[in-house]
């Protein structure tokens, strides 16, 4: 049953800044579909671990602040001593700096590279590692529409959200072979705290709706059936894909 091959049984998933927004979303997708879970965030959430055992689900919460390095080179020896294995990670953790350019400052630009790309980088060889000795596994990077895109007073996040696709594409390279799938979703503008500063501003969430040919914004559910779908066995085939959940945006 072609069904089947969507099913997680048995697989342990590592979600990123999984306990909100939509890593929280993917991350309960994931145990729906049969998968332990993970997740890696600043802070635990006790909604999130309920709903997963539940489902009958292992749950693990590890706390880690990924712009800081040593925290981030933590996480999966963590994780492997606690569920003894990894089978799959989103990289969803991510933050974003808004301010016009000219005013964006070092600082600002560090942090925003070092959780939204650098940890990225981290994380995907750690699990690489666990995942080549037994030559499967499933990364997914959580990328955006403005890896495709200039975006307006974000150029540490457009500068990394590149960065993760390229890097994307250059681990599946790698991989593919050796049976590691390494894909990424492409979200454009999801009601989340990232964009909280967007939606309070009625022209420029007007702007988007109306951008948008789904004519609305997304919600954190709307990546839940992609991430099920590249997490899956129904992916064996998809290497190097920044796959956009942007209700349209990209062919606008």
């Amino acid at each position: 049953m072609i069904l089947d091959r969507f099913r997680l049984d048995g697989k342990i998933a590592v979600v990123t800044g999984g306990t909100k927004g939509i890593g929280k979303a993917m991350a309960l997708a994931l145990a729906e579909a049969g998968a332990d879970i993970a997740a890696v965030s600043r802070r635990p959430d006790t909604d999130l671990e309920k709903s997963v055992l539940a489902l009958e689900r292992r749950y693990l919460h590890h706390s880690a602040d990924l712009t800081k390095r040593e925290e981030t080179r933590k996480v999966m020896p963590a994780v492997v001593e606690k569920m003894e294995d990894v089978d799959i990670l989103i990289n969803n953790a991510g933050i974003i700096r808004r301010s016009p350019a000219i005013e964006h400052s070092e600082d600002d630009w560090d942090a925003t590279l070092e959780i939204d790309l650098t940890a990225t980088f981290i994380l995907s060889q750690a699990a690489g590692q666990i995942m080549l000795k037994k030559r499967r596994g499933k990364i997914i990077n959580v990328a955006s529409v403005l890896a495709f895109q200039g975006g307006l007073n974000v150029a540490g996040y457009v500068s990394a959200k590149h960065g993760v696709a390229g890097l994307t594409k250059a681990l599946a390279n790698d991989w593919a072979s050796k049976g590691i799938n390494v894909n990424a979703l492409a979200p454009s503008f999801f009601i989340t705290e990232l964009t909280k500063a967007i939606q309070e501003d009625p022209d420029r969430s007007k702007s988007i709706t109306d951008r948008t040919p789904a004519g609305r914004w997304g919600t954190v559910e709307d990546m839940a059936g992609a991430a099920v779908f590249l997490a899956s066995p129904a992916s064996d085939f998809i290497n190097g894909v920044i796959l956009p959940v942007d209700g349209g945006w990209m062919a606008w």
